[in-house]
């Protein structure tokens, strides 16, 4: 366990100390934006690597139950994982400010669209959802430390994500902003924006729908689990 608890500290302190810091400016502004990412995606890549095979050992070994909240929360697998998908997975196809080297489409004209309108971060409450759901589903302790990783990086990181924007942008972010919210749909009930469903269920919407259900057939296959009431196994 205590290996896994190393990856999860790791992989929290290079975006926590780092990106999305005036630290990560400091940085750049010696090495370049390009370098600094390239460089910044490996270090992650492979942290998150460690993560999976510390993850792995950890539940091999000595892995506690914690918690146990009942077959009920399980059975939410399914649509709260396809919710996680459809936001997540359009957030990635969107272009959006707040996205790796998107910065300046914060500028552009009719930009909040789609997913855009619920958050201005949906992959990343996609990855809180998705995230949540294995942490309160699964109880174990290396479940709880693997899983909460994200869920912690996921939720801070749009603050953290919001910080950097405004200090670069600075007005331009502030239209983008007023737009739009963090929370989802929180700009929605306050009457800044409004849900377009035409946009909501175009084609990036299928696009997410084809690979959640690739992921939810093959689960069983992939990570020897099955997400279906019963623990039934499709093949």
């Amino acid at each position: 366990m205590s290996m896994l608890i190393a990856a999860a500290a790791a992989f929290l302190a290079i975006h926590f100390l780092v990106s999305g810091t005036p630290l990560r400016d400091r940085i750049t502004a010696v090495t370049g934006e390009r370098p600094y990412l390239g460089l910044f995606s490996l270090a992650s890549l492979a942290l998150i690597v460690w993560l999976v095979i510390a993850y792995n050992r950890a539940q091999a070994g000595n892995d506690p139950q914690l918690y146990d909240l009942g077959e009920g929360v399980r059975h939410l697998a399914i649509p709260i994982v396809a919710i996680a998908f459809f936001l997540g997975v359009q957030g990635l196809l969107l272009r959006n400010p707040t996205s790796v080297q998107m910065a300046g489409a914060a500028q552009d004209e009719g930009i909040v669209t789609g997913v855009l309108r619920v958050t201005r971060h949906p992959f990343l409450w996609g990855v809180a959802l998705w995230s949540a759901f294995h942490v309160a589903a699964n109880g174990d302790e290396a479940s709880v430390i693997f899983f909460g990783t994200f869920l912690v990086l996921a939720l801070i990181g749009t603050a953290l994500i919001d910080a950097k924007r405004r200090r670069k942008l600075g007005a331009a972010w502030s239209a983008f902003a007023t737009q739009t919210s963090n929370v989802p749909l929180a700009a929605v009930v306050a009457g800044r924006n409004r849900l377009r469903f035409a946009e909501l269920f175009g084609w990036r919407f299928w696009v997410a729908a084809v690979l959640f259900l690739a992921i939810l057939f093959c689960h069983p296959r992939l990570f020897g689990v099955s997400p279906f009431p019963g623990g039934w196994v499709p093949f």
